[in-house]
């Protein structure tokens, strides 16, 4: 092997334009999903407390705010609603008219180049705020899977492109598969949230969505955090279900599931940059302990780095306009 000092391995980190030809990862847009909430009311862009630069919109406000991402060439958002009500079987999500199924109707009018991904799961609907049927104490898997079905259907009916089940109940995968191929919806793809963690990073999107379990908490259900064989196993489940993407959630703690996963399967790959990260960025810089820009620059190419395809992440405005020169 050539060593020094015939190695110089500095002469290709000199000048940026020879950075710039032989960077291995590139950062685009194009590469990320944007998430939003919607409520109800007019006229309502509240911000997030906990999540900077984040908004809760009522379905008036939802035009211009889609026409943005889409203008920054992010191709596509990922759509999380507050209901006006909940109730113990959380029924809001797979009602025709719920917040969801309004929600798509108002962004494919809007920005119908736009793909509209929707979270299936029933816990900003349950007035428990957990991910399922509740059973003599506990969340019933099988229960629940026919709501999920009934919920992804729904939101396929509504307009949405691509269904995304993240309730971590067996078997998910393949109720929303069949559900959407007896109603002729075969061309739907499904993004699993295959490996997704029980987390302490999603303290701020409970916030934003109104999920917080009222009793307990998601550790039966979502995965041990210590975990990364297991990880594997459900993400092979998820496929042999008939996933089309998988996921891994959160991202940065768990860059090594996403490398793994990239390395043993040749399946599209996402990785969600959740809200506890996304706040932790924030917090930092408004207290001008880091910088922002280059912070958040490098952390979500490390996410891309580690081998994901698709990053759902909350900066993905920001960032599209940094990547285009435009602060």
């Amino acid at each position: 092997m050539v060593s020094f000092p015939d190695m110089r391995l500095r002469r290709v980190r000199e000048l940026e334009p020879v950075r710039s030809l032989i960077r291995e990862t590139r950062l685009s847009a194009s590469s990320f999903i944007y998430p939003l909430f919607v409520t109800h009311g007019q006229g309502v862009r509240q911000p997030i407390e906990p999540m900077p630069g984040c908004y809760h919109f009522s379905l008036d406000m939802l035009a211009e705010e889609v026409g943005q991402v889409a203008e920054l060439g992010i191709p596509g958002v990922l759509l999380f609603g507050l209901p006006a009500e909940k109730d113990p079987l959380g029924t809001g999500a797979y009602d025709p008219e719920g917040i969801i199924q309004e929600a798509i109707k108002v962004i494919k009018q809007a920005a119908p180049q736009l793909l509209v991904v929707t979270d299936v799961c029933l816990c900003e609907y349950t007035d428990h705020g957990h991910c399922g049927v509740i059973e003599n104490g506990k969340v019933d898997n099988d229960q629940t899977l026919e709501l999920l079905a009934r919920s992804a259907l729904a939101q396929v009916q509504a307009g949405a492109d691509l269904v995304a089940p993240s309730a971590m109940m067996d078997g998910q995968v393949r109720a929303i598969r069949e559900a959407l191929d007896r109603a002729g919806e075969q061309n739907v793809p499904i993004m699993g949230y295959a490996a997704k963690y029980a987390s302490a990073f999603y303290g701020p999107f409970r916030v934003a969505a109104d999920s917080t379990p009222q009793f307990g908490d998601r550790r039966s259900y979502q995965m041990d955090p210590a975990n990364r064989r297991m990880a594997m196993r459900e993400i092979e489940t998820d496929i042999a279900e008939g996933a089309d993407i998988v996921m891994v959630k959160p991202a940065l703690a768990y860059l090594d599931v996403i490398r793994q996963a990239r390395d043993r399967f040749d399946y599209p790959l996402a990785a969600y940059n959740v809200s506890g990260e996304y706040s932790m960025v924030k917090a930092a810089s408004q207290q001008g302990w880091l910088d922002e820009k280059p912070v958040t620059l490098e952390l979500l190419t490390s996410i891309q780095r580690a081998g994901a395809d698709i990053i759902i992440t909350y900066h993905a405005k920001e960032v599209a306009r940094w990547l285009q020169g435009r602060d």
